[in-house]
């Protein structure tokens, strides 16, 4: 499973929990980009989460 390079944000799990209160495993999957980026000058290719596109926290290449 991917992991953003920046943050570290990753997958998140917990149940799915029904009507009649069953419990059953779940995963949350962060929305994560394969983007390339500039880091010292050279692009290269990260995996990077939407909110640290958004946030400016990355420069595109």
């Amino acid at each position: 499973m991917a992991k953003c390079d920046i943050c570290g944000k990753g997958a998140h799990f917990g149940n799915n929990v029904s009507h009649s209160h069953r419990r059953s495993n779940r995963i949350w999957k962060s929305n994560i980009q394969n983007v390339k980026c500039k880091v010292n000058g050279a692009s290269k290719k990260l995996h990077v989460c939407t909110r640290c596109l958004r946030s400016g926290a990355v420069e595109r290449a």
